[in-house]
């Protein structure tokens, strides 16, 4: 008796288990399937037009066996004839996963998002044929659907048209306007302190320090001084100061009358460093030694001028070699050259991938940006460091800026707060 009770006990379990098997599939409740709500759609902003951007709010019923259909067609009184459609509510041109596309995903600036982050938010510029014109009024409906079910939102109607300002850039123009106040307030301080005999403050470079040693080292020994200006034309900005390193060189070498040796392999750079020398010879007074020929010009091809120039230094053997401006393979080549003659080599470049060799085989080099630097520490004329100066605070205000975000965002992601939000949502308060 006792048995058959735990048979009948155990068959009526198995039975159970069963039913819940096979009732599970339909237990499953789904959230009712409703037409999405204030959906919003707009020309978008900040582009140069044929595109719209939609947006809605997302659902309970968000997930991946949901979609969202984007409808589109041309409303009847727009300015371009109205097309046959595929479909009556329009030609689909996306259909998107419901758990996908939202504000966040856009990567735009805080202060032009259109809705809040967890909103969903779509810009298209048309599909299935279909390709949106600009001033033509289109009809876009935002369709939710999950097999069979469909429910669908009113249309919402936008034109396309091309904008005058990208607003997302704003504070690029803002950068500019702060950073060109800079720069005239640093060059009016730096001219205040000219008139007030004063000197404003630069960082000593040794590789311009040796400057005077190595004109000086030549003089002695009554050997040239050989001067290149890199590999680049006149457009490159490390050419420019390259010449205006070569005008400070050229006052030395004028008032110690010593020789120099500038070849050059572009004939326009030469033209203008012959001009520069010129005027320093006449600013030293020394106009009757000038030579013409001391900036002279040999081959527009890499390595024939470098072995051109290679063959100089062997035959000449400077005392001092001066390589400014930019460079490529060649630097090494001439560069091991000149260490071989027992020169001093004084090197100053823009060229990030050269640097290695500039500092393994010159005896001081200036390394990036004071290249550019050279020229205002050199000459202290107040335009060149007020303009040193405000490039300097500026940086100042952008590594600031940088770790003052780096710091919010650390402590944001620890504390999950959502600093852009609080700033979403006060420029939203003042207006």
């Amino acid at each position: 008796m006792v048995v058959r009770l735990r048979r009948d006990r155990a068959r009526s379990l198995s039975w159970l288990i069963v039913v819940l098997v096979c009732a599970w599939p339909t237990a499953t409740v789904h959230a009712a399937l409703e037409p999405p709500q204030e959906v919003k759609v707009y020309d978008t902003p900040s582009d140069g037009g044929g595109s719209l951007t939609v947006t809605w709010p997302p659902a309970p019923y968000d997930g991946p066996e949901v979609t969202y259909q984007i409808m589109v067609s041309r409303e009847s009184g727009s300015n371009a004839p109205v097309q046959d459609q595929a479909r009556s509510g329009g030609t689909m041109i996306a259909e998107i996963p419901s758990d996908t596309q939202y504000v966040r995903d856009a990567k735009l600036p805080w202060w032009s998002r259109p809705a809040p982050l967890e909103f969903h938010l779509y810009k298209f510029r048309g599909g299935n044929g279909l390709t949106l014109e600009d001033d033509v009024t289109y009809a876009v409906r935002v369709v939710a659907a999950r097999g069979d079910e469909r429910a669908e939102a009113g249309a919402q109607s936008a034109t396309p048209a091309p904008n005058w300002i990208n607003w997302n850039s704003i504070n690029n123009l803002l950068l500019a306007l702060m950073f060109g106040a800079g720069l005239f307030w640093s060059i009016r301080s730096a001219r205040r302190a000219q008139a007030a005999n004063q000197e404003i403050f630069l960082r000593r470079i040794p590789g311009l320090d040796a400057v005077d040693e190595a004109i000086g080292r030549a003089t002695e020994l009554g050997k040239p001084i050989l001067y290149l200006t890199g590999a680049g034309d006149m457009g490159e900005p490390s050419t420019i100061a390259a010449a205006v390193i070569l005008g400070r060189v050229g006052k030395r070498v004028a008032a110690y009358e010593t020789e120099l040796i500038v070849p050059h392999r572009d004939p326009i750079v030469m033209a203008v460093c012959q001009e520069i020398t010129k005027q320093s010879y006449l600013e030293a007074g020394k106009a009757d030694i000038f030579k013409e020929d001391s900036n002279f010009f040999i081959t527009t091809d890499q390595f024939s001028y470098t072995a051109a120039v290679d063959g100089i230094m062997l035959r000449r053997k400077p005392a001092a070699n001066f390589f400014m401006g930019s460079y490529y393979a060649e630097s090494l080549l001439l560069t091991e050259t000149g260490a071989s003659t027992g020169a001093i080599q004084i090197a100053g470049t823009d060229s990030d991938h050269q640097m290695p060799f500039f500092v393994t085989t010159c005896d001081y080099t200036l390394i990036g940006e004071e290249l550019y630097a050279a020229s205002a520490y050199l000459s202290r004329e107040p335009v060149q460091v007020g303009t040193l100066r405000s490039q300097d605070l500026g940086k100042a205000i952008i590594l600031g800026v940088l770790a003052a975000g780096t710091v919010l965002a650390t402590v944001g992601l620890l504390l999950e707060v959502q600093w852009q939000e609080y700033l979403l949502d006060f420029f939203r308060d003042l207006k």
